[in-house]
């Protein structure tokens, strides 16, 4: 089994090539997508998502119990696609419904440590090959707001912890794989 982190900016090509990952492995595909349609262009992202997967996988869409359905789904004969933990974080960010100030300390809800905790046990106990696609948020300028700015804090620790974990690390840019840890793809 091997776990790959696919990181990368915002349309930069690292779903397509999570996706060609997926496809390369020939084993049965679980694609579990973290996304939720909050409006009408998230939607539409969406959609052009489930469009581009192949009809044969299976999809499961999962905003916050990420780790219990790694270990649901967990195979040898499976790959375990997750597209995307940013959009994960933001979800267990979200979690507890409440309103965050523009400035001062950031509260987090107690799932979004406990989501994190369960994804690690799981990603360590899973017996499929897993890819997961992560955006790298720290490329760009410090964003303006409490909120923006943990956001951006906890995806880079995720995507560190992620990493320290994952056997194989890819940046992708461009479209462009540049592996940062392990063997090429």
């Amino acid at each position: 089994m091997t776990r790959t982190l696919v990181l990368g900016g915002a349309r930069s090509g690292k779903s397509a090539y999570a996706e060609r990952l997926a496809v390369e492995s020939g084993k049965e595909v679980v694609y579990i997508a973290t996304a939720t349609p909050g409006d009408a262009e998230m939607a539409a992202r969406i959609a052009h998502h489930r469009a581009g997967r192949a009809p044969e996988w299976t999809t499961v869409e999962e905003p916050l119990a990420l780790g219990n359905q790694l270990l649901r789904w967990s195979s040898p004969e499976r790959l375990i696609l997750v597209d995307c933990l940013t959009l994960w974080l933001s979800n267990l960010l979200f979690s507890g419904g409440k309103e965050y100030p523009d400035v001062g300390e950031i509260t987090l809800p107690a799932l979004f440590h406990e989501q994190q905790d369960m994804l690690a046990s799981a990603l360590t106990k899973c017996a499929s090959d897993i890819v997961l696609v992560s955006n790298e948020v720290g490329l760009g300028v410090m964003p303006m707001g409490a909120v923006s700015r943990c956001f951006m804090d906890e995806q880079g620790r995720l995507n560190q912890s992620v990493a320290a974990i994952c056997d194989r690390a890819v940046f992708v840019a461009a479209g462009l794989p540049l592996v940062l840890k392990g063997s090429p793809c």
